[in-house]
């Protein structure tokens, strides 16, 4: 009887993605015993650091001690949000499942109706990407965009608490995972139709031992094929580019007569660098 331990962050959504992929394992192999591992990152442990511009600490913010304990043999994969996952990977380690992607979508989670357009004149919108408050500022340039660290709980309790604070932005395959209870009823949630996602949002990856041939044959259960072929066109854009997490790369990609179709923008400064088609 194989025994798998899957190594996570410990924030509620990466236990629920953790506890998502060890639930498609055990369904397609019901002899597999599955255990989660909780590890701390410098993203969960730095809030300090600024997500739009980590500096040196940007490679692996999020990933680096899980991939660590996955080279010493701690755990034997390691459960990402795909979108936190440097596209270069220390030698020895590959993806071995990407899952089905869920929304792909940015949210606003606003104390005003009528999403990005229904915020008042110089309202104030939190968020920690720069890809994001790019794309707010081409929409409304008369916003201010603040900096929030934090789970999803807590941004949306800061939100709640601030009366300083209109709007958060947030992932909504987040949301979708946790549970529309985690928002309050006096917030209104509405999807920015208008805005690019990050590379791989809303894809969950697995990463193993390169060498570990039993762990990624159990893995290939769980492998969503086309998905993985829409987020590894974004993600070898990014890789390309030589950015990080932080780059302000908006792209998505998706099957459309059995071809990869992928939207790409840059959005640098107070504009559009490029668009991609």
């Amino acid at each position: 009887m194989k025994k798998m331990i899957l190594g996570t962050r410990g924030s509620d959504l990466a236990l629920v993605q953790t506890r998502e992929v060890a639930s498609r394992l055990r369904a397609a192999h019901p002899d597999l015993i599955t255990e989660e591992r909780i590890i701390k990152t410098t993203g969960d442990q730095r809030l300090d650091v600024s997500l739009s511009s980590p500096g040196s600490l940007e490679k692996g913010l999020f990933t680096k001690e899980l991939e660590e304990a996955l080279l010493r043999g701690e755990v034997d994969v390691a459960v990402h949000s795909l979108k936190d996952l440097p596209t270069e990977q220390p030698d020895g380690l590959t993806v071995g499942a990407i899952l089905e992607r869920a929304d792909m979508s940015d949210s606003l989670a606003s104390k005003h109706p009528g999403g990005w357009r229904g915020l008042p004149q110089g309202a104030t919108v939190a968020t920690s990407s720069l890809r994001r408050k790019n794309q707010l500022l081409l929409l409304r340039p008369d916003l201010q965009v603040v900096e929030i660290r934090g789970n999803m709980a807590t941004r949306l309790r800061k939100l709640i608490e601030s009366d300083a604070t209109d709007a958060l932005i947030l992932a909504r395959a987040a949301i979708d995972r946790l549970g529309d209870g985690l928002v309050s009823p006096s917030l209104h949630v509405s999807v920015i139709e208008e805005m690019l996602p990050a590379p791989g949002q809303g894809a969950i990856g697995v990463e193993c031992r390169e060498g570990d041939a039993e762990t990624k044959s159990l893995l290939k259960a769980i492998h969503h094929v086309e998905t993985a072929l829409c987020v590894n066109a974004e993600r070898e854009l990014l890789r390309s580019l030589g950015g990080g997490c932080s780059l302000p790369l908006g792209a998505r990609a998706v099957m459309k007569d059995g071809k990869v179709h992928l939207l790409a923008a840059l959005f640098e400064g107070s504009g559009i660098h490029w668009i991609s088609r």
